[in-house]
């Protein structure tokens, strides 16, 4: 490699008496910076793409391949269970200088399988599992093989998973609290499968980007829902697992991933990579490390998904019935639920991901019937991997999740609202161990309106959807099916994935292909007399431009083309003759199927209002003062961590050895009878405080009073609760504040 090619002007130099005179603008001398650099930056690319394609190789040939940056021993193997299925539980072995704390609560991360592999969830340091080590939690990991069992259902992997939570749970007999689990995207709609079936297996739930309602979504965005009814409906899932010979190449999953963007799939990422060449390619391949790393699905998984989630959405609205004859009722679960969306996120928008909590409950009061209580945080602008891959969002969002889970816990049933505020923007009342507080503001549900908007119309469309897909589907099984079958064996399934287009990228670029021999030597060559260009020169400020206008032309492209499959899936869908053929000509007829009350629930809460109706008057001090600190509190809008902090310090001081889940179940006691009878609640406070001293009284009372100051200066509303709770807490004329110090003020 000569000075030549590099630079055909090298023999020029800046210093040549003459130059100015050729070159005044020094336009020129910019060019052959820039057209060496360019082409250094050819040779250092076309590398990266071929250490890529031999990353690959070496990913696919491993027996358990996944990309976690954590060590794992492996706990449970799911096809040694009487349903096996390709999934496994593994203990995360903590890195050295990171201290897990035996007393606190597992941490379970179940990764998605959605074309991808295993171990995304913690991949690297700022991850969910980095996050939860960091604080101290043991955790665990739930992910799978790239192969299917032959035959495994939907249902086998969500009776695996309550198998593997079941397992987390024997090694931690010392701890009450249940595992937090998190699921993100596919894998949260099955853990929430899971802890429908079999609530006391699980802790707090947190579902990152996960999809549960399926016909929910705002015009305009998330074309992907328009999908089943563009292709006809769901024959085309089960003709691309015939061609796969019972299974379902998850390449295909990522190709309709990459379509949603095309600007960022055919440019934007290859061109971040050229353009930063010198730093960015341990970042590329890492990604691409999970990206290419394709799965498979059995046929029967994803027809089930496809048929009963993403056309029949019969998730959110309890239509699923397991084999044995259980509902799938997601009003079954008892933990509390995080939901974790991204106004950014196309894939799972936030109607999708919130749809649900509007399906199943119609007020406040089912919920609190229920005992549920559901937190949701929706971010401004995150994409749908960024929810779950984000280093920002995992050092923010999922580390003040982690640290703030015992609060989710004991938060009362209601709906409620989180954000996560940077501190320096909020009063400084109260500590905080960081730079972040999450902060919870009781919701209606109705107000998920403003987020889920739904459109009766729709709805009508989407069922015709599912109608029509039924019909397609039974056509293609009784006609095409089994010609499809008959050509198709083993060998041509393993030829058709060899050679998916998303496959054949990466083995083109590695070192089995022999055009690629050289690339090393030359870009070891190049790396040794690197000759960058920084950001003043102009042509390479031209080059940006030119990216920006063809990212612009794309995204232009992808506007008009995801325009014209909304205008075009509504003027079909919405055809009265369609609908009719459907059976949905009634105009009255309502199409989205909202789950009643079972009578045996009706007599239950009946039941539990009975006895809570005859506690009112039971519990003593602790009961006092844990609802006098529910009453002043319920007359706000909002709390946030720092609250937590100082119920802590009542909850170790009323009864040092509560433990965290007896101490949830006694504040949602206390929250249910307020619920139930306030009057006769809050009437009953001087009896349950007969046999405490007055100096007693003003110690809890000070406690109190610390702990609904602790966020910010009370308003009117909590002002006025706290007035009634000292004239219940103390005589007349005895009304004395006392610091938690012991020093009275009047």
């Amino acid at each position: 490699m000569t000075a030549a090619w590099r630079n055909p002007l090298a023999f020029m130099t800046p210093s040549a008496p003459w130059w100015p005179l050729v070159d005044p603008t020094g336009l020129g001398r910019e060019w052959c910076d820039y057209w060496r650099d360019t082409a250094e930056r050819q040779w250092l690319y076309l590398d990266v793409m071929r250490r890529r394609g031999n990353q690959y190789l070496e990913h696919i040939a491993k027996t358990r391949p996944h990309v976690l940056g954590f060590e794992t021993e492996l706990i449970m193997d799911g096809r040694d269970l009487p349903h096996p299925v390709n999934y496994e539980l593994m203990r995360v072995i903590p890195p050295d200088g990171v201290d897990v704390q035996p007393g606190k609560r597992p941490f379970v991360v179940v990764d998605p399988r959605a074309g991808h592999g295993p171990g995304i969830g913690g991949f690297k340091p700022d991850s969910e599992i980095g996050v939860a080590l960091k604080a101290g939690h043991p955790c665990y990991f739930v992910g799978f093989l790239p192969h299917p069992v032959r035959g495994q259902q939907v249902e086998d992997v969500v009776e695996a998973e309550i198998e593997f939570l079941k397992a987390v749970i024997e090694r931690h007999p010392d701890i009450s609290e249940k595992p937090m689990v998190v699921g993100n995207c596919q894998a949260g709609w099955q853990i929430m499968m899971a802890a429908a079936l079999e609530p006391d297996c699980f802790g707090p739930i947190l579902i990152a980007g996960a999809p549960l309602s399926y016909w929910a979504g705002e015009r305009g965005k998330a074309p992907m829902r328009y999908t089943g009814g563009m292709v006809g409906g769901s024959w085309s899932t089960a003709f691309a697992s015939d061609l796969g010979d019972g299974l379902f190449d998850g390449a295909w999953l990522v190709q309709n991933f990459e379509n949603m963007n095309p600007a960022n799939t055919l440019w934007s990422k290859q061109y971040r990579l050229f353009s930063q060449i010198d730093t960015e390619a341990k970042r590329y391949l890492d990604f691409e490390r999970w990206w290419g790393g394709h799965v498979v699905l059995a046929a029967d998984e994803i027809q089930y998904i496809v048929d009963q989630l993403f056309i029949g959405n019969r998730l959110s609205s309890a239509q699923l019935i397991t084999r044995d004859g259980r509902r799938i009722d997601l009003r079954n679960v008892r933990s509390p639920i995080v939901v974790f969306c991204s106004k950014g996120d196309d894939i799972t928008p936030p109607p999708q991901a919130l749809g649900w909590v509007r399906d199943l409950y119609a007020n406040e009061d089912d919920l609190v019937a229920n005992d549920q209580t559901i937190v949701y945080c929706i971010h401004d602008t995150t994409g749908h991997l960024g929810i779950f891959v984000s280093s920002s969002v995992s050092r923010k969002e999922h580390t003040e999740f982690t640290d703030n889970m015992d609060y989710i816990d004991v938060l009362p049933p209601g709906l409620y609202r989180t954000d996560v505020n940077d501190i320096e923007s909020l009063d400084q009342a109260g500590p905080s161990d960081d730079n972040y507080l999450l902060t919870f503001t009781r919701q209606d549900i109705e107000s998920l309106d403003e987020v889920v908007n739904p459109i009766e119309a729709d709805d009508r469309r989407f069922a015709a959807v599912e109608h029509l897909s039924r019909v397609n589907l039974g056509i293609y099984r009784t006609w095409l099916q089994p010609l499809i079958r008959a050509v198709v064996t083993p060998e041509t399934a393993r030829l058709s994935r060899r050679f998916h287009p998303l496959r054949l990228r990466y083995r083109l670029f590695s070192d089995d292909n022999p055009v690629m021999s050289g690339v090393a030597e030359m870009a070891a060559a190049v790396t040794a007399e690197r000759h960058p260009v920084n950001d003043h020169n102009r042509w390479r400020q031209l080059e940006k431009m030119g990216s920006e206008m063809i990212e612009n032309t794309l995204d232009k492209v992808r506007d008009l083309r995801d325009e014209w499959v909304e205008q075009t899936f509504m003027t079909v869908y919405g055809r009265e003759g369609l609908q009719l053929l459907a059976g949905l000509g009634a105009q009255d007829r309502q199409v989205r199927f909202r789950p009643g009350v079972e009578p045996e629930h009706r007599r239950f809460v009946a039941q539990r209002q009975k006895q809570l109706r005859e506690r009112v008057d039971q519990g003593g001090v602790k009961a006092a003062v844990m609802r006098a600190i529910i009453h002043i509190l319920g007359g706000g809008t909002s709390t946030d961590e720092r609250n937590f902090e100082r119920l802590e310090m009542v909850h170790t001081e009323l009864e040092p050895g509560l433990s965290l889940s007896e101490y949830k179940a006694h504040v949602r006691e206390q929250f249910l009878i307020l619920r139930t009878d306030h009057e006769s609640a809050m009437a009953a406070l001087p009896q349950l405080l007969k046999g405490a001293n007055t100096k007693s009284r003003q110690q809890w009372l000070a406690r109190i009073e610390h702990v609904v100051e602790a966020s910010s200066t009370l308003d009117s509303a909590r002002e006025e609760r706290l007035i009634e709770v000292r004239q219940a807490f103390l005589p007349k004329g005895q009304q004395t504040r006392e610091t938690p110090s012991g020093d009275q003020q009047a």
